[in-house]
């Protein structure tokens, strides 16, 4: 009989381990692939201990270094360019003006022609007061060379007269005497005398006035003395027809065009004097313990901010604006630029106090509490509070007196996120 059938199965694979035989060896496929899954276990946790890492170290924080340099502190305040005067043009007289050969802004030298008023009618004044000053000097001319002389003879001839009436007289009175002659001869002989002797002392009297220092001579010098005053005073209205520049300067204003008629007193430019010139400047008065005259200062325009110039300071109000409360100063400018104009608004930074080799900290690092100054310095990568004492202050520095030294890091008030204690890692800030 034919023995019963068994069913087919397949061989086992011989990759297989659930069908190796117990105690085989594994295959060399085998082991490479079991390898290569152990050796992605220490890359993983690597990268995921830098990703924790990473993500627990704080971000990085900008510092600022405390630094040992000069020092300057200053008190910086806004103002204006001012001359220590200003001059107005005007018109002294009534007039047409015929012309205006300068312009506004326009620097203009001692003596320069401004304006020009109409002279004619002011000119023929002039040369009538120049005709009465000539027939003044000549009438005076001619008391001295006409007038005494004939004085002088008609006085010698008044005296021969009397000199004759006298012994006229004498003759008459002699012959009376003898009876040639009666009364009436002598006393015509005695009316003789007595006018010759009045036409002596007639002729005395005005050659007296006539001589230097009598009362005609007195009274003509007192004429051509008149007629000179009277010339001076036309020419000087004439002259007032020219108006010029009483100094050197710049015009800061011209209020007349040719054409205007001006009246008296009208004021037609005003004028800026050349010479010192002044910057004026209002000051906090919390600040006025530190303000010395002679301070140094570098002042610059809104116009030309990058060309700064030199000051000085040169005055301090004694008085303090009570409305603002701020004193009045003004500096003095040794050397303006060119560009400085009348009016320009300027910037000033006084200089109030130095020192040498200070250690300084940025401003924007110190914090203040009733406790005092102190910053978030940066040791060992952590913030640390330290507190510290300030000198000056100035220029967005502060005077270190007390609590830092040079290289010391500390983290700046903006970064709000720090607080003492904290991991800080830094990055390049401030210097």
């Amino acid at each position: 009989m034919p023995s019963p059938s068994t069913p087919d199965v397949p061989p086992p694979s011989p990759t297989s381990p659930a069908t190796a035989p117990k105690g085989a060896e594994p295959s060399p496929a085998s082991l490479s692939s079991t390898l290569r899954r152990r050796a992605w276990i220490p890359i993983v946790a690597i990268v995921a201990s830098a990703v924790l890492a990473w993500w627990l170290w704080p971000a990085g924080t900008p510092v600022a270094m405390v630094v040992r340099r000069d020092f300057a502190q200053s008190i910086v305040a806004s103002g204006h360019v001012e001359a220590p005067h200003r001059m107005s043009v005007a018109a002294q007289i009534v007039g047409q003006v015929t012309g205006v050969p300068v312009e506004e802004g326009q620097t203009v030298t001692a003596g320069q022609l401004l304006v020009q008023i109409d002279p004619r009618e002011l000119g023929a004044a002039a040369v009538e007061a120049d005709l009465a000053v000539e027939q003044a000097r000549l009438r005076l001319r001619s008391i001295d060379a006409v007038q005494r002389p004939v004085a002088e003879q008609a006085l010698r001839q008044a005296r021969v007269s009397l000199d004759n009436a006298r012994s006229a007289k004498e003759r008459a009175a002699d012959l009376f005497a003898q009876g040639f002659v009666g009364q009436a001869a002598l006393d015509d002989a005695q009316k003789a005398l007595d006018l010759a002797d009045a036409q002596v002392r007639s002729a005395a009297k005005q050659l007296d006035a006539l001589q230097v220092g009598g009362t005609e001579h007195q009274l003509a010098e007192a004429a051509l003395s008149g007629a000179r005053a009277a010339a001076e005073a036309a020419q000087a209205r004439l002259a007032y027809a020219r108006i010029a520049a009483p100094v050197a300067g710049v015009l800061i204003a011209r209020d007349v065009e040719p054409g205007d008629v001006v009246q008296s007193g009208k004021v037609l430019m005003t004028l800026s004097p050349l010479g010192a010139t002044e910057l004026v400047v209002q000051i906090d008065e919390r600040n006025l313990a530190r303000l010395r005259l002679g301070q140094r200062a570098r002042a610059s325009t809104d116009a030309f901010p990058d060309r700064a110039f030199a000051a000085e300071v040169d005055y301090i109000n004694p008085g303090i604006d009570a409305q603002r409360g701020s004193v009045e100063v003004k500096l003095l400018v040794p050397a303006p630029p060119d560009y400085l104009k009348q009016d320009m608004t300027v910037s000033v930074d006084i200089e109030v106090e130095t020192r040498t080799g200070a250690i300084l900290v940025p401003a924007d690092a110190v914090h203040e509490d009733d406790g005092g100054p102190w910053v978030l310095r940066v040791e060992a990568g952590v913030a640390r509070q330290r507190p510290i004492r300030l000198g000056l202050r100035g220029n967005g520095y502060a005077e270190v007196l007390e609590g830092l030294v040079p290289g010391d890091r500390v983290v700046p008030t903006s970064a709000k996120a720090v607080q003492a204690g904290d991991r800080v890692r830094t990055t390049a800030g401030g210097a």
